[in-house]
């Protein structure tokens, strides 16, 4: 399937900053089921200081805004070809050894209400029980947008029974890695035609024995296929946020974003 990807943010702020810093995770790479066709990202109001890969492999773009900036737009936009591979990305590559993925972070620590929702699971082989897992959270934790937050725990999500799709995830990675299986974050688009609204996507991975890394995206309910485009992974979102970065200065801002997904 080839996808067209368009993916606006816009940063307004009250007043004009003194300095900002902004990571940018916004760049698809050629791997396993996707082929990046042509991709570019553009920055307006900022300047670029560097691009480098992560330790986990990621694209990065550091970008930074002199004093006086009163606004700032990233625009990232491409076509990436993809196929089906019934959620399996396969072997582990990278510099990150795997034991890395069985470590817990602020946002996947399991507490009582993962602790339980484990023991509700069940499957003959690990693949079925990450299935079983994937099909817990979606009845735990109802869709549902504007009731959560980039700060918002595994825990919290469980706790108040709804969520979005990083919070499908965190509760994945969180328990997978309490059933013993290293687990990350995987951010990027799907193409959900029903979608009123667009919008850039997560799901996590567990690595399953024999198969490598399989995706699980609990928000649908399916395993990742054709549909999806990835652009970063992680222990948790803080590794894969697409715009990230500290602002000095006292200025309130308003964020703007626009996403983009068609065939």
């Amino acid at each position: 399937m080839r996808l067209k990807i368009s993916h606006m943010t816009e940063y307004t702020y009250a007043e004009p900053v003194e300095f900002a810093l902004q990571r940018l995770r916004l760049t698809p790479q050629d791997g396993p089921g996707q082929h990046v066709l042509n991709w570019q990202t553009s920055v307006t109001g900022a300047g670029r200081e560097a691009v480098y890969r992560d330790h986990f492999g990621n694209r990065v773009e550091l970008v930074s805004v002199n004093d006086g900036a009163s606004s700032i737009s990233v625009m990232a936009m491409g076509e990436v070809e993809t196929e089906e591979r019934n959620g399996v990305f396969g072997p582990h590559i990278g510099y990150v050894p795997l034991w890395l993925f069985r470590r817990e972070t602020a946002l996947t620590k399991p507490g009582k209400l993962v602790r339980e929702l484990v023991k509700l699971v069940d499957g003959d082989g690990e693949l079925a029980r990450m299935h079983a897992l994937m099909a817990a959270i979606t009845d735990a934790v109802e869709y549902k947008k504007d009731v959560t937050g980039p700060e918002t725990t595994a825990e919290q999500a469980l706790e108040l029974k709804a969520g979005v799709c990083q919070d499908h995830a965190h509760i994945f990675i969180s328990a997978a890695r309490l059933m013993g299986l290293p687990a990350r974050y995987v951010s990027g688009y799907m193409l959900d035609e029903s979608a009123m609204d667009a919008a850039s996507h997560a799901w996590a991975e567990a690595h399953v024995p024999g198969l490598g890394w399989v995706g699980f995206d609990p928000a649908n309910l399916i395993c990742p296929d054709e549909r999806y485009v990835r652009i970063a992974s992680g222990l948790d979102y803080a590794d894969t946020a697409p715009v990230s970065g500290m602002v000095v200065g006292s200025s309130p801002e308003m964020i703007a974003v626009t996403v983009s997904v068609e065939q």
